[in-house]
């Protein structure tokens, strides 16, 4: 079920100043469609004329793994430090959902920004590949051009990423992060060793895969792995969502 809604999650509700699912009207993309009209979302993924996947398009979560990115995994695959299981068990029951960077308008973070409820558009170049996030009017950059992630980098919130083309799947290496993000709403921490490798996979025109690989030896003692279903939105672009203009969730949220 794909969700186009002014809310983040039942946890966290960041409200919208606009209810519309599109923010331009009678707009029709150069997509194959079937011979009603509708969007062929099952015909084959295209290609860009140097032979590799485009991936290009407006892509949204379905369904969103925003609350719990670990639900459908077995117990003991994801294992925390001491530190971080103690972090996680004083946020999971919402006592702290005041501190979420959501809540507070602040970015969610890799790869919570690919989880939510809210759409992203892709803009593939060959050496460059330009995310657009709907969720805050965010943005990532992937370096195609053979550049290295820095070895001292100054930390933010998405960090720095570099990609490249493993066959049909886009590899994106992302480190330097400012160890602030949750990476879901139920609390599962983060730090500064934080590095994540997510892998775009476009099986059909209308639906990609993403899996995210969790590296921080500082909060799990192992890496570990999520899988994000995405579906392409079609005949619609994104909206402006400017969070700080009408968040009413701060003062109803526990752990001020």
């Amino acid at each position: 079920m794909m969700l186009r809604s002014g809310a983040l999650s039942a946890m966290l509700v960041v409200e919208m100043l606009s209810p519309l699912s599109a923010q331009w009207l009678n707009l029709k993309d150069k997509i194959p469609r079937t011979k009603d009209g509708a969007p062929n979302l099952t015909a084959p993924a295209p290609r860009r004329t140097d032979g590799k996947p485009d991936l290009t398009g407006i892509w949204i979560a379905d369904p969103p793994k925003l609350r719990d990115v670990t639900m459908g995994l077995k117990p003991g695959e994801v294992a925390m430090t001491p530190w971080a299981d103690a972090l996680y068990n004083a946020r999971k029951d919402g006592e702290l959902s005041a501190l979420d960077p959501d809540a507070n308008c602040l970015p969610q973070g890799v790869p919570k920004i690919d989880t939510t409820p809210l759409p992203f558009k892709i803009l593939q170049e060959p050496n460059h590949i330009a995310v657009l996030y709907e969720a805050f009017d965010q943005f990532r950059q992937f370096f195609m051009d053979g550049r290295e992630l820095p070895k001292n980098p100054n930390p933010q919130w998405f960090g720095y990423s570099v990609a490249k083309w493993d066959g049909d799947t886009l590899v994106v290496q992302s480190s330097g992060f400012n160890g602030k993000a949750w990476l879901d709403q139920v609390g599962h921490p983060s730090s500064e060793a934080l590095r994540v490798t997510e892998r775009f996979r476009r099986r059909d025109f209308g639906h990609m895969e993403m899996q995210a690989t969790i590296d921080d030896a500082m909060a799990y003692t192992k890496p570990w792995s999520f899988t994000q279903q995405l579906t392409l939105m079609a005949d619609t672009d994104l909206l402006e969502l400017v969070c700080n203009e009408n968040n009413k969730d701060l003062p109803h949220l526990k752990g001020k």
